[in-house]
């Protein structure tokens, strides 16, 4: 038997350490829960996705009462940038929820689900690099340098 130690790192900035153009991707993340439509979980997640040439694409959850119909953040803004900017290489994604009412986001950073990172995963290996991913919490961003990273042991035969 051999056993085998697989690690993550992850950078932890405050929001005010952000430079520029991550700071517009969280406060576009952000501001993309207002697209959310969560009605049985109440949990309201959205997606902002920089492209190479700077353009930022966003995206919400939409649930639907005939579970599992709905689709998560991450995927909508991962296939609307696809489909209208087929040419355009993903560079970073970051990710924000809210629960219920609250205005505020989650006091805990916001990871992409499995599927979300089976997808991201499809469009970093197109990117040809590594796709930031930047997830997201009322105080602080955690920062991981590739999807890749968060998925050690990825379906990647395609």
């Amino acid at each position: 038997m051999k056993e085998r130690l697989i690690t993550l790192q992850l950078t932890e900035r405050r929001h005010q350490e952000l430079d520029t153009p991550d700071s517009e991707l969280v406060a576009a993340a952000q501001a993309a829960t207002d697209g959310s439509y969560a009605p049985y979980s109440r949990f309201h997640v959205g997606a902002a996705i920089r492209l190479d040439d700077g353009t930022i694409v966003t995206g919400a959850n939409q649930e639907n009462a005939a579970f599992p119909s709905g689709i998560c953040a991450e995927r909508t803004a991962a296939y609307y940038a696809g489909a209208k900017y087929p040419d355009k290489k993903f560079q970073a994604i970051a990710i924000a929820a809210r629960e219920g009412d609250s205005e505020e986001m989650t006091d805990y950073h916001i990871s992409p689900c499995a599927a979300c990172r089976q997808t991201l995963l499809e469009y970093e290996k197109l990117a040809g690099k590594g796709v930031r991913v930047l997830m997201v919490s009322r105080k602080s961003v955690l920062e991981a340098e590739s999807v890749a990273s968060l998925v050690p042991l990825a379906f990647t035969s395609f």
